[in-house]
């Protein structure tokens, strides 16, 4: 491992300067920092953090509005949506909404999904108006969702709780709950199933998206905790947030192909053009930039926590783009 010196940081107020222009865009990493209130914003080409946005509190997660102009990142304890320019990563102000830790647009960009950890809600919103139209009760700390390609289906997990939720977007009522395995943390539909990581263990599980029956388990590493595709959907990234490591899955059989030691709890990724893989670590303080194919990485010092991550790369691909699939 190499680790780059870390550069002075510059920070922006909310409606400040922005690093980049639209004129002239950057390749920019965009990381959030849930231990210190902000957002390093890194230059990918130099591999050097060039400004550090204010958040309220805890910035976690982030989603892509459906035609590209803003990224919303998720201020959990902060209670609202902190709104960043894409490209040139400028703030554009913020929305308060009540305690959003993880989020999503349904796939016919109808409603935006909110997981609510802090106070047990899921809530669901007009994707247009950011107005309310349902709250969910689903159990203790929702964490991490995702939806059936025919946005019919939301799937949550609920860490406090051991357990998966399902909600029915057509008629907004709940499907079914079930216990999943022990702190259930990232979420993916694949296949027709659903992919549940388990944070409490060292596996992911299968799950029957009409029952939420667990179908099968498949071992990563202790602590899996989220679930990425890569950009050509054959392979399936895990997190294994405790055991320090990356395991590669074939996304066809679900079998390891590769585990990646990388200690200092890695947490989300986003995948650049190159195909490099880069990677928060929530303990270390820094984001890893990981050749798959080698499996050397150099490490970034961005702030505390460093959690979600959004690469305006992502920008040049057609189609949705969300946080697990790259």
């Amino acid at each position: 491992m190499t680790l780059l010196p870390r550069r002075a940081l510059l920070s922006l107020p909310l409606l400040g300067l922005a690093p980049a222009s639209a004129q002239n865009p950057k390749n920019l990493a965009m990381v959030m920092n849930s231990g210190e209130a902000s957002v390093s914003v890194i230059d990918m080409d130099s591999r050097q953090v060039i400004a550090t946005i204010p958040t309220f509190r805890e910035p976690s997660h982030w989603a892509l509005s459906p035609d590209r102009a803003k990224l919303y990142i998720a201020d959990a304890s902060g209670n609202a949506l902190f709104i960043l320019d894409p490209l040139t990563a400028a703030p554009l102000g913020h929305l308060r909404i009540a305690d959003p830790y993880q989020l999503g647009y349904s796939p016919d960009q109808k409603f935006l999904a909110v997981n609510a950890l802090r106070i047990n809600h899921v809530d669901f919103y007009d994707a247009q108006t950011f107005k309310l139209v349902k709250r969910f009760s689903p159990g203790s700390m929702p964490s991490h969702l995702d939806f059936s390609p025919d946005s019919r289906w939301s799937f949550h997990s609920c860490q406090g709780s051991d357990s998966l939720t399902s909600y029915d977007l057509t008629t907004m009522t709940p499907r079914w709950s079930v216990k999943i395995g022990k702190t259930p943390a990232g979420v993916l539909w694949h296949q027709n199933t659903v992919l549940v990581a388990i944070m409490g263990a060292d596996h992911i599980v299968q799950s029957d998206p009409v029952t939420g029956a667990v179908q099968r388990k498949i071992p990563t590493g202790i602590g899996a905790h989220n679930i990425f595709y890569d950009p050509t959907h054959q392979i399936i990234y895990v997190s294994n947030r405790l055991g320090g490591s990356l395991t590669a899955l074939d996304a066809q059989n679900l079998t390891p192909i590769r585990t990646y030691p990388l200690p200092g709890g890695p947490d989300d990724i986003g995948i650049d053009p190159s195909g490099n893989l880069w990677v928060a670590l929530r303990f270390a303080e820094s984001v890893a930039v990981l050749n798959p194919t080698t499996g050397n990485y150099t490490s970034i010092p961005v702030g505390r926590s460093p959690h979600g991550i959004f690469l305006n790369t992502e920008l040049q691909k057609p189609g949705k783009l969300t946080a697990e699939v790259l």
